[in-house]
């Protein structure tokens, strides 16, 4: 067993700042898979593994017969987070996982035509928020060098 960060970008403050849902929880490795018991995959997400599924509330995913639907077997992190239809990424060397909001909630966050907020330095090290200049014309170039 080691320990592992899975952090849930859906459980973010009100200022999108700090993640609350940062959860330490013990898995398993099957390889290059990292294995998720059903009882850690329901305190993180809030989801529950049942008969019929991969269950919250009303709501249950289906799950192909690959995967345990039987409440007690671990469940790949990678096969989790595409049932759920959220990006992922995971460091296994440094023990840590983010799962991405869906696009769906993207898509509802976008349709008012407001692009969300961030905070970025410029080259002088002065922050700066988007949501500073709100009303007004703003164009942001981005680089990544690789």
């Amino acid at each position: 067993m080691n320990k592992f960060i899975l952090i849930d970008d859906e459980k973010l403050s009100d200022e999108g700042q700090t993640p609350l849902g940062a959860t330490q929880l013990d898995l398993e490795r099957d390889g290059d898979r990292v294995l998720l018991k059903p009882a850690d995959i329901e305190r993180a997400l809030g989801w529950s593994l049942k008969e019929q599924g991969l269950c919250r509330g009303d709501v249950c995913l289906a799950i192909s017969r690959g995967e345990s639907s039987d409440g007690t077997s671990s469940m790949d992190l990678e096969t989790l987070a595409e049932l759920l239809g959220r990006p992922l990424a995971i460091d296994q060397q440094e023990g840590v996982a983010l799962l991405g909001t869906g696009i769906e909630e993207r898509v509802l966050s976008l349709a008012g035509g407001q692009a969300p907020d961030f905070e970025l330095p410029d080259l002088s090290g002065r922050m700066h928020r988007l949501s500073d200049h709100r009303g007004k014309k703003v164009l942001l170039i981005a680089h990544a060098s690789w």
